[in-house]
């Protein structure tokens, strides 16, 4: 089969499991290719199609995330490396990032960040590469998440700005800006297999309301006056994750995401 072909057979063979099934074809085809997916779509796509592009579709019908199969998955402006030993970032953890760059919008930018369950660095990362002045902290309880934070650290040139340490949640009250996707999925919670059997448990599960982490992190969150913290929530924990911080004498902003769902925490003193 060309190119072409092997697509428009690879889509029809994932529509059963992907909502994304040729979104999804091109780029595992692309990542075949060693090109990116523009270069692919761009690109002359008569010529005949790679035999290992079957595999890669073998896997992505078992139901293996796309990202984990090409090792690489884009976040904000940036790359990112990803391995089964870290959650796959996902467009709606922006919203943590919009909500930090509108608070500090005429205000002196962040100079220290501290991201709690850093995972791939995803978000520190992704501020740093904001921020360029910024140096920031990315706290993980995995070393094999860390391992692959410092490597996108590296392949980013973000090394010298990025620092990864083993350790569990906590504060600090000398950073101006605290980031944190922390696990938030009730223990009842049926989750497609594609997350649930091939995402790290660690990052995902909080309980049997999905909110043990945050009342973990509520007590200990620290940060500069005129800082913030950015906290991401799932969709329907709005207000009960947000009474946990204002307990703890917080102000709370929900913030909705582009498809209108509560996704983060707005968290500041004043």
């Amino acid at each position: 089969m060309t190119i072409d072909e092997a697509l428009r057979a690879a889509a029809d063979l994932l529509v059963p499991i992907s909502d994304t099934p040729r979104l999804d074809a091109e780029m595992l085809m692309a990542h075949t290719l060693g090109r990116s997916r523009d270069a692919l779509l761009l690109g002359d796509r008569r010529g005949p199609s790679p035999a290992a592009f079957d595999a890669f579709v073998a896997r992505r019908q078992a139901r293996e995330p796309v990202a984990y199969i090409t090792g690489t998955r884009a976040f904000w402006t940036i790359e990112l490396g990803v391995t089964p030993d870290v959650l796959i970032p996902r467009p709606d953890s922006e919203t943590l990032i919009e909500a930090a760059i509108d608070h500090f919008a005429g205000r002196a930018p962040p100079a220290r960040i501290l991201d709690l369950g850093t995972g791939s660095g995803a978000l520190l990362l992704a501020a740093l590469s904001h921020w360029p002045q910024a140096t920031g902290v990315g706290i993980d309880i995995s070393p094999a998440a860390l391992s692959v934070a410092r490597a996108n650290a590296e392949a980013l040139s973000l090394a010298w700005r990025a620092r990864f340490v083993e350790g569990s949640w906590q504060g600090d009250p000398t950073v101006d800006l605290v980031l944190c996707n922390p696990p938030y999925i009730a223990t009842s919670d049926v989750l497609p297999s594609d997350v649930a059997d091939h995402e790290p448990a660690g990052a995902l599960w909080a309980g049997a309301d999905g909110l043990d982490d945050y009342r973990a992190i509520a007590p200990l969150l620290d940060f500069v006056d005129g800082g913030m913290a950015a906290i991401e929530i799932g969709a329907t924990q709005g207000e009960a994750a947000a009474a946990l911080f204002r307990a703890e004498g917080f102000l709370v902003t929900v913030r909705r995401d582009l498809a209108g769902h509560d996704r983060c925490l707005l968290i500041t003193r004043s």
